[in-house]
């Protein structure tokens, strides 16, 4: 039954069947014709997957993020960021990394950071000199950061998934975070000045007292929303509805730029990106029930436990099956399908539920940045304008920049542990 679902559901992705239908329709074949199961099982399934608290975060966060662009809020934290670093060569992609970082401590969304910021520093990319597919494969790049500097979409999945502590997954990811962040600011400055590009990129800019007063609102939004988790005070959950009031109460009544046209755009766009998520998610928690069930997962986990003896063997084979999985499928529904799995097989190695979760959610994360199903890449390329095979090339060497951190984030459990030891334990 597996195989043939296996076989169906990679059959349908080769026809560019949506994900989350071909992912229903091989989960019904494997019910309605080798499972004695009635179909209202599948309609209880459904119910059952979404039927879970911690999910109602993922549309809070990605509205956040959404509100945080109309209102006037991602275009200051540029002007933060430029005032930061822009003084430097290679101060604008340097300042498209870091909003991306300040940016993703609220969004949750790698996507929403990609609009968000793209919008203004692509643009802003192309008029000093950089070539504009390199510029948005930066973007697209360092709007992964979105998904592991929390609060973090992906994070909350996985911690439903494996029950994990969200709240540990949250204070984990800032390691990791920082490190991708600072790499890809240290390689970006290497390239600009080897190359020659953005010797003028300091021009225009705002000085650091002016650029952190008209930033100050959008710059405690963050302070709010996880002060509040790791203050005890809210839950995850409820944080993302505060990033929410939060972003409507600055964007309307402080910046006053949030009007009834743009809060009526970041819903109608918030809605779609939720919805989409949530079915998949409805759809992968299908396809995990009819695996568990028939001891798929407890077979997974043996055959690994007897082939890889150690490990270390086990962090690399699944880096590499996470790394080309994340190429084809959506992060949201490889979590909820490969984290039952992976997870009990992790912990019987002595591996840390959180540091493996951090280790899932950086490696999946690079699927948003990967062709052919990269969500980044066309997110950028549409804030670009270019068609998407101009943006593979320059792409690579981010790719690699980001596969090194992995690796170190892999086998250096301290990075993500650091943190969260101190304040949890």
């Amino acid at each position: 039954m597996s195989t043939t679902m296996l076989v169906a559901m990679c059959a349908l992705f080769a026809l560019a069947v949506p994900i989350a239908v071909s992912i229903g329709l091989a989960a019904i074949v494997g019910i309605q014709f080798f499972d004695a199961m009635p179909p209202i099982v599948i309609g209880q399934q459904l119910y059952v997957t979404l039927d879970r608290f911690p999910l109602v975060a993922i549309p809070f966060f990605i509205l956040a993020g959404n509100l945080m662009d109309a209102g006037g809020i991602s275009r200051r934290l540029v002007e933060f960021a430029r005032a930061i670093v822009g003084g430097l060569q290679g101060g604008l992609p340097a300042a498209c990394v870091l909003t991306c970082m300040i940016f993703a401590a609220v969004s949750g969304s790698s996507t929403a950071t990609t609009f968000a910021v793209g919008a203004v520093l692509i643009p802003a990319m192309v008029r000093a000199g950089y070539p504009v597919a390199w510029a948005a494969a930066l973007q697209a790049c360092a709007a992964e950061l979105g998904v592991i500097i929390p609060p973090s979409i992906p994070m909350i999945l996985y911690g439903v998934a494996a029950d994990v502590s969200v709240g540990e997954l949250f204070i984990a990811g800032f390691g990791p975070g920082f490190l991708i962040g600072g790499a890809l600011i240290a390689y970006v400055l290497w390239v600009s000045r080897r190359k020659g590009w953005g010797k003028r990129d300091g021009e225009g800019r705002q000085t650091l007292g002016a650029a952190t007063l008209s930033a100050f609102w959008a710059l405690l939004m963050p302070v709010v929303v996880l002060g509040g988790i790791y203050g005890g005070l809210v839950t995850p959950t409820e944080a993302s509805a505060l990033a929410v009031f939060y972003a409507v109460f600055v964007g309307a009544l402080i910046h006053r730029e949030l009007r009834w046209a743009g809060l009526s755009d970041a819903v109608r766009r918030s809605v779609i990106s939720s919805c989409v998520v949530l079915f998949i998610i409805a759809w992968a928690g299908l396809l995990g029930f009819i695996v568990n069930r028939e001891g798929v997962t407890a077979d997974i986990g043996r055959w690994i436990i007897e082939t890889l003896d150690n490990k270390w063997l086990f962090l690399i084979a699944v880096n590499v099956v996470l790394f080309v999985i994340g190429m084809f499928i959506e992060t949201s529904a490889a979590i909820i399908i490969l984290a039952p799995i992976l997870a009990p097989v992790a912990a019987k190695f002595g591996l840390d539920p959180v540091h493996f979760g951090i280790i899932m959610v950086v490696n999946l994360a690079v699927g948003f940045i990967t062709p052919p199903f990269g969500v980044n890449l066309f997110a950028a390329c549409m804030v670009a304008r270019i068609p998407l095979q101009k943006i593979i090339p320059p792409m690579i060497p981010f790719i690699g920049v980001v596969l090194v951190c992995l690796m170190l984030i892999t086998f250096i459990p301290a990075i993500p542990l650091t943190l969260r030891d101190l304040v949890y334990r």
